[in-house]
């Protein structure tokens, strides 16, 4: 009985020793064989070593399963598109003048066009003199922007469109005499001009 005793102690140590030997990083803390197989008890628990922790669980040893993480988002991919674009900008003049004072700001329009297609250009006069006069004063201040435009840099060969309209299409009605009267139609002397033309932009494909 004695020797029986003993013999089942020296396995039992035997066995202690062997696990902790056979730990595997793969499962710390917890007894391996030499193919990394987890040691488990008749029960099904996993034999732990003495140097065993919570933190050592695995899902095969008691710890939960984890859910995956999720897959990452892609980057949404940038492509350039052309779109058409339109804008209308009014110049005005002095009375009875063709005098172009200011084009920046249609300068600064068409520069951010990708592709210039076409500029419109309609004089207007207001009704102070002949209609004869008017119209070819309308038709002087048509051709003033034109000018002012190919000299500020812009290639307008066979993109503008002109007409001139006299003393037509009146945006403002006046009834005052005078400087009064000069002042109030200053709105009916002027150049409309539409430019149409491209824009590059950046869409999310």
């Amino acid at each position: 009985m004695m020797k029986k005793l003993a013999l089942t102690t020296a396995l039992a140590l035997t066995m202690g020793i062997s696990a902790a030997a056979q730990a595997h990083p793969n499962h710390a803390g917890y007894a391996t064989n030499s193919a990394d197989t987890v040691w488990k008890t008749g029960y099904g628990e996993c034999w732990q070593t003495g140097y065993w922790s919570e933190d050592d669980k695995t899902v095969e040893c008691g710890a939960d399963a984890k859910a995956p993480a999720p897959e990452p988002t892609p980057a949404p991919t940038m492509v350039m598109k052309m779109i058409d674009a339109e804008e209308s900008h009014i110049i005005h003049f002095a009375s009875d003048s063709s005098e172009v004072t200011n084009v920046s700001a249609i300068v600064s329009y068409v520069g951010s066009l990708a592709k210039l297609s076409s500029i419109e250009l309609k004089g207007y006069t207001d009704s102070v003199g002949s209609s004869a006069y008017n119209d070819a004063l309308s038709q002087r201040r048509v051709e003033a922007v034109d000018a002012a435009l190919t000299a500020a840099g812009i290639d307008t060969n066979g993109k503008v469109v002109s007409h001139s309209y006299g003393e037509a299409n009146p945006v403002k009605e006046c009834t005052d005499a005078g400087a009064s009267r000069q002042s109030c139609l200053a709105e009916n002397r002027r150049v409309e001009v539409t430019i149409n033309g491209q824009k590059q932009i950046h869409v999310q494909q």
